[in-house]
């Protein structure tokens, strides 16, 4: 078995029970996904195969492709039952790509965490202006599309400078805890949607008289 597998099992024998909006009821016969808002439902669409998961995950509500599958916004409506521990660990790939793995980094003490300016500083081609994105704006805009309400559910362990910390954010967003049963989802480096907003940003100062 995986290291993070076996993990994942020893994650859900402590009594983890929920993973982004994802809630893992354990029993006897395996195991059973749903949205953590249909926990009291029972009229949930039954699926019985773990690529169910991919199809559940790609689409919101509306219909509409979800590029940023850590984004608040998983559809409703859907009940998954797996037999066994290997199909909870692929369903719950589809749901929330590598988080599992890297949350078994991040408590290893392996997960390195890259910041801000580090990551922009690799960008080549039409990216290459988001290097002049100042911190304040950086800030600005990490504020606004990365909290948990509308943007991502991941807990931000990286810093815009190594002397510049994100501060428009609230403290339990950049201090992940594994508590209550739940798996935090984690994100050691910007995502390529952030850096697209960045260069938004930065084009839109450019163009200003």
């Amino acid at each position: 078995m995986r290291d993070s597998t076996r993990a994942l099992a020893e994650w859900i024998a402590a009594g983890g029970r929920q993973i982004g909006e994802v809630l893992i009821e354990a029993g006897d016969a395996g195991f059973e996904l749903r949205h953590y808002a249909d926990r009291a439902r029972d009229d949930l669409v039954l699926h019985e195969r773990a690529d169910a998961a991919r199809a559940i995950a790609t689409f919101d509500e509306a219909g509409r492709f979800r590029p940023l599958k850590t984004a608040p916004n998983l559809r409703r409506g859907w009940r998954l039952r797996l037999g066994s521990l290997s199909e909870l660990r692929e369903a719950l790939d589809h749901l929330y790509p590598a988080m599992i793995g890297v949350w078994l980094s991040h408590q290893r003490g392996e997960l390195q965490a890259v910041d801000l300016r580090e990551t922009l500083a690799r960008q080549t081609g039409m990216y290459r202006v988001t290097q002049k994105i100042t911190d304040s704006q950086a800030d600005e805009l990490i504020g606004r599309f990365c909290r948990s309400e509308d943007g991502c559910l991941k807990h931000i362990l990286w810093r815009i400078d190594t002397d510049r910390p994100v501060t428009t954010l609230p403290p339990d967003k950049l201090r992940p805890a594994v508590a209550g049963g739940f798996l935090p989802l984690l994100c050691h480096e910007a995502c390529n949607l952030l850096v697209a907003q960045a260069r938004e940003v930065v084009k839109k100062c450019e163009a200003k008289p």
